[in-house]
């Protein structure tokens, strides 16, 4: 049986801080450093029975490369998240930042999931944010509000006053990602799954700096867009192309890290239209994961646009390994529009595991049927996060009966 260090002890030994500071961070992780050295550890509890064949280990990434498998594979996006109330233990107690930049905890938190229901991936807990200092864009995340960044961003001068993006030493700025991540590594091969990572889209991270917070409209960027298309600013294409370059370099160290896998995040899918996808978002990612593919072109990369179902047949070419879909769609008309080579990651809605277990088996049952069957290029998920008050045992539900399902299915 696994072992993980004391949950009780770094309680103990962390600050109750709920606002994010250098110096309370500084001292907790220095706390969780010491606790490691000089504690013991005590057995942790497996509380599901997958994860036993050998062909579990790498099914997710098989799958992700577009290969047949002998089963539909599943991982939960927002599966590290506050349905569980193992994570709300830490997420009532600590900032974000303080628990995603604090080894100790973020390897627990990531990993309280996949204790609990054995899905076929495991996924650092951390943020598509996490990265943007290492260009000098502060942020933190206020509990109510969400994150806020405090770095304007407006005109070409501030982007060009940002630091090098294709110069940014990771280990340096964002020394525990490694930590982190070559934690997990060896925690998935012990349980016998692949470890998964990821990173903002250049599009989500450029509109997140330049309206400072969620926004409804997102009126600031698509202004930028604007100018930028019609010749008079050159923002947008600036700020663009430098988080291409970072992004794609953090996603290589991910994968130097650890990271078997890496998911896309286009959270702000919805706020371009597929005109300005074409011209904008899309060309960015490409940038970025090109350089990805380029330094490592058999570690699969999944691209996930959130609110772009409506413009799939823009996704088709994009240079992923695999386009995740959100639950707008219904998966039988996407996996039509993408064809039947593009490996296809989605689509339950999320609001389905508030049903009953009845109609939660459907829905997994409807969604694998609808992609192709078992094992055929899909990768099961939501089509978009688990959402907070999710009953834990609906969770577990999904992830049995898809592994049930497609098992049999199969054979």
């Amino acid at each position: 049986m696994r072992t993980t260090p004391l949950f009780a002890i770094l309680l103990a030994f962390c600050p109750a801080s709920h606002a994010f500071t250098p110096a309370s961070l500084h001292s907790a992780r220095s706390s969780a450093g010491a606790l490691q050295q000089s504690t013991t550890t005590e057995d942790v509890t497996i509380e599901h029975s997958h994860c036993q064949e050998p062909g579990d280990r790498d099914i997710l990434v098989r799958a992700a490369r577009g290969e047949v498998t002998e089963r539909t594979p599943v991982w939960l996006m927002r599966q590290a998240g506050r349905y569980m109330a193992a994570f709300r233990e830490y997420s009532t107690k600590y900032a974000f930042r303080e628990r995603s930049e604090t080894p100790a905890m973020a390897t627990e938190l990531s990993l309280q999931c996949h204790r609990k229901y054995g899905m076929d991936g495991i996924i650092m807990f951390s943020d598509i944010l996490t990265p943007l200092p290492t260009l000098g864009i502060d942020f933190d995340v206020v509990a109510g509000v969400g994150p806020v960044i405090s770095t304007e961003i407006g005109c070409e001068a501030d982007v060009n006053n940002l630091a090098d993006a294709s110069d940014v030493d990771f280990d340096e700025k964002l020394p525990f990602i490694r930590e982190i991540l070559q934690t997990l590594s060896k925690e998935a091969e012990d349980a016998n799954t692949s470890l998964i990572g990821f990173v903002g889209a250049p599009f989500t991270l450029a509109a997140y700096t330049i309206e400072g917070k969620s926004s409804k409209h997102c009126l600031d960027t698509k202004k930028l867009i604007m100018a930028d298309n019609a010749g008079t600013d050159a923002t947008m294409t600036l700020f663009l192309d430098k988080l291409a370059v970072m992004i794609g370099n953090y996603a290589c160290h991910q994968i130097e890290c650890g990271a078997q896998v890496v998911q896309f995040f286009e959270s702000w899918a919805h706020q371009v239209s597929p005109k300005w996808f074409e011209l904008y978002a899309k060309p960015a990612s490409m940038k970025a994961m090109k350089i990805v593919k380029d330094k490592y072109p058999d570690v699969p990369v999944i691209y996930f646009a959130n609110g772009g179902s409506s413009y799939l047949e823009y996704q088709k070419d994009m240079g992923a390994d695999m386009i995740a879909v959100d639950w707008h769609v219904d998966m039988a008309q996407a996996r039509e529009i993408l064809g039947p080579d593009i490996p296809i990651s989605g689509n339950i809605d999320p609001t389905i595991l508030f049903g009953t277990k009845e109609q939660i088996e459907e829905s997994v049952r409807e969604c694998i049927d609808k992609a192709g069957g078992p094992g055929s290029k899909h990768l099961l998920n939501l089509g978009h996060g688990v959402m907070q008050g999710t009953p834990e045992e609906s969770v577990g539900w999904l992830i049995d009966e898809c592994k049930r399902y497609s098992s049999t299915a199969s054979n």
